[in-house]
């Protein structure tokens, strides 16, 4: 009773919760909480668990003393500040500190018990017309349908706790899943085995089942979905679900568990899942009633899409799966607080705002993230409508077309010169669907500080973290996009009101142009990128690992579209280049899409790390292209190694240390030998290191039905620039040098 009353996804906080929470299970550890309380209650969200011990004393003497909550401590992995907003453009701020994971998991301790003062400040009341919409709006996303042509094919007769499971699957529209079976978790696999409409994807292991299933959803757009059994398999998905919510990745992550009588025994292969994944989810579920499992599910795959995107884990023990019983499909979704939060439609005054700021405007620049993807023609059409040149995150690459005049490439830590220029000398900076990340800004004193900030983001978390905004939107970028440029339909911009500033950026980007030395003795790893364009014509999908290779990808690639670039960008998790390419990959593969070209750009240091997925893309005939930057060395500590260690290598060579192939250059000194290992996988492979041939060696891999690996041998002495170091600011720009100059 406590635990679903202080469950803020179920019910709204009521004084008995309070009181409950706070005088019959203080002192309660939070796992102890666990083990005392999972026989006897229905579903075991991570909310309700959390919030038993350490919020138990903070809310007793809040009740007693009228005091504010204080900030738990260790919600996640960043500190987050919501101030309350003086302008009259917030939409959405909170008046304590707070964190990411609280809100956007639906402030699963403290705001579980604190009441009105833990809610959302809004600088003006809706409208009755406003608040009916808002309310319409999510009813219609809570009562979700199956697909129409869906039907129960075991009508009213019961069926075991898995089939519930892959039903519920079916119903969200999923054709495509990646996972790898076990003991806590083989009842699943039996029942996707009895699916018509879901196929599997048996990845070679768990991380590269993550991965894949991050891959499919970047470049679809979709939840991508991954199941794992208990213990080593659930932990293995660690990794993969930190990185999907660093990059907002809507996923839904299945893993076994040990049967309920046996949870917090330490039987074989148990792990407590949730609260090892508490603060690197967005939320999380423990099944403890057979008869959860429907409602379980769809609010997992509604929390994983909407708002702010993110993984959502669903831990279910074994004996639900093989529990028998008849499921109520139109059971509703208990979220009402998670629902409460959800972002409102941008006001009138906020737009009105921000068109008067265009107007004062000199120097304006967008800066677009992630969280413009799927507002790009919203962008493109307010682009055209403004002239206001274009600056990339890595996450937004894609969004606006690099091929576009307008567009200044790439920002940040190896951004473009111009990008990151205009960015320094702005006087109006437009951040959409970004988070001031420190790779982005550098020092964060010197970022943009000539410049108002319009930031525009999903999750108020982002509000005010990094950068305090001049003039912030809580809200989703697309509906805001469409509003302003529904504004400057009536109060346009005159012609050419930025004309100067777009003259200076071209001269700009004609001062420092992006380079690369020209040499027809070796492979240059940009040339390289930038022959598979030519190769592709821009079309390929491009997936990349973690290191200089990624970076190169970034830089040299020129990326038209949104969704046609899928890596690793908060968490920088090696290893992610080949999962993350066979799950694009088998996206691409369902016939209800185009198929695409899929080429996953690699390191040989970071391709290693998930080498054992060439048997996936061999034995399920993916058409994925491994295109290997192969410097036998970690490139980009290298990098650092040359610019800051005085070029002293700290482990950071791969190969073999009795001959070096970068000091003899002979191809039996290359380890390890990624062409003789695909080829005992089944793939087709290939070397190239003269430049004279790399072309054909592209064509050749291009050309070749299903997977493919290229080996490319390039030079361990080339450097990723241009560079801002670590903390540093615009002025410390560093574009020139290599491993063979001193620093």
């Amino acid at each position: 009773l406590a635990s679903n009353l202080c469950d803020p996804l179920r019910h709204p906080v009521s004084p008995l919760a309070r009181i409950l929470a706070s005088r019959t299970f203080r002192g309660l550890s939070r796992y102890r909480a666990h083990r005392r309380t999972a026989g006897m209650r229905a579903t075991a969200p991570s909310a309700g668990r959390a919030a038993f011990a350490d919020a138990a004393a903070l809310t007793n003497r809040c009740v007693h003393t009228g005091a504010q909550p204080a900030k738990p401590c260790a919600l996640s992995l960043h500190q987050r500040r919501l101030r309350q907003q003086s302008s009259a453009g917030t939409s959405c701020s909170y008046d304590r500190t707070t964190t990411r994971a609280e809100i956007d998991r639906t402030s699963i301790r403290a705001d579980a018990l604190a009441t009105g003062a833990q809610q959302a400040v809004s600088p003006a009341p809706l409208s009755v017309e406003e608040l009916e919409t808002q309310r319409r709006g999510l009813q219609t996303s809570a009562e979700q349908q199956a697909p129409p042509e869906w039907q129960d094919r075991y009508g009213s007769t019961p069926r075991k706790g898995a089939d519930i499971l892959v039903q519920c699957l079916e119903r969200e529209g999923v054709p495509t899943v990646f996972a790898y079976p076990g003991g806590a978790s083989m009842e699943i696999h039996q029942a996707l085995t009895r699916s018509d409409s879901i196929r599997n994807i048996l990845c070679r292991h768990e991380q590269g089942e993550i991965f894949a299933a991050e891959g499919y959803a970047k470049v679809t757009g979709d939840v991508g979905v991954c199941i794992a059994t208990s213990g080593p398999g659930a932990t293995n998905l660690v990794t993969g679900l930190a990185d999907a919510l660093l990059d907002s990745v809507p996923l839904v992550a299945i893993t076994g568990q040990v049967p309920r009588r046996m949870i917090g025994t330490d039987a074989f292969q148990e792990t407590p899942i949730v609260e090892v994944t508490r603060q690197i989810t967005k939320h999380n579920y423990l099944v403890m009633d057979i008869a959860d499992l429907p409602r379980v599910m769809k609010e997992a795959f509604y929390l994983a899409r909407t708002g702010r995107p993110g993984p959502v884990l669903v831990d279910v023990p074994k004996d639900v799966q093989q529990q028998l019983a008849v499921p109520d499909w139109d059971v509703g979704m208990a979220i009402s607080g998670y629902m409460s939060r959800m972002p409102e439609p941008p006001r009138t005054e906020q737009v009105s705002a921000v068109i008067d700021a265009l107007h004062q405007a000199e120097r304006p620049v967008l800066y677009v993230g992630g969280g413009c993807l799927d507002a790009a023609p919203e962008l493109r059409d307010f682009v055209a409508r403004t002239g206001i040149p274009v600056a990339s995150t890595l996450m937004g690459l894609g969004t606006f077309p690099e091929s576009h005049d307008l567009s200044l490439g790439m920002l940040g830590m190896h951004g473009t010169v111009v990008s990151n220029y205009a960015v320094n000398d702005a006087d109006l900076l437009l951040a959409m669907g970004v988070r001031f990340d420190d790779r982005v800004t550098g020092k964060l004193e010197t970022f943009a500080e000539r410049a108002r900030i319009v930031h525009i983001d999903v999750d108020p978390a982002e509000i005010n973290k990094n950068k305090e905004a001049h003039i912030p939107m809580c809200t989703c970028t697309q509906p805001a996009l469409a509003a302003i440029n529904a504004e400057l339909d009536t109060r346009p911009l005159p012609d050419g009101i930025y004309g100067d500033w777009q003259a200076t950026l071209n001269r700009v980007r004609q001062e420092h142009p992006m380079v690369f030395p020209d040499r027809d003795d070796l492979i240059i790893p940009q040339r390289a990128i930038q022959m598979l364009h030519e190769e592709t014509q821009g079309q390929a999908v491009i997936t990349t690992g973690v290191g200089q290779h990624q970076m190169w990808a970034a830089q040299w690639y020129n990326y038209d579209m949104p969704r046609c670039w899928a890596t690793s960008g908060g968490l920088g998790s090696m290893g992610f280049g080949l999962p993350s390419a066979l799950g694009a990959a088998a996206a691409f593969d369902e016939a209800h899409r185009e198929t695409k070209v899929v080429v996953d750009i690699d390191g040989d240091g970071s391709f290693l790390m998930n080498i054992q997925e060439l048997a996936t893309v061999a034995i399920d005939k993916l058409p994925t292209k491994i295109f290997i930057l192969n410097n036998q060395h970690l490139g980009m500590v290298v990098q650092w190694e040359d610019r800051f260690y005085k070029a002293n290598r700290a482990h950071t060579y791969l190969g073999r240390r009795e001959a070096e192939y970068h000091v003899t250059g002979e191809m039996a000194d290359i380890y390890p030998d990624f062409v003789t290992i695909a080829k005992g996988f089944g793939v087709p492979s290939r070397r190239v290191r003269d430049p004279a041939e790399l072309r054909g060696a592209i064509r050749e891999m291009l050309d070749t039905p299903g997977p493919f690996l290229l080996d490319v041998m390039v030079p361990h002495i080339q450097h990723v620039l241009p560079m801002i170091p670590g903390g540093g600011s615009f002025k410390d720009i560093i574009t020139k040098g290599d491993g063979s100059d001193e620093y």
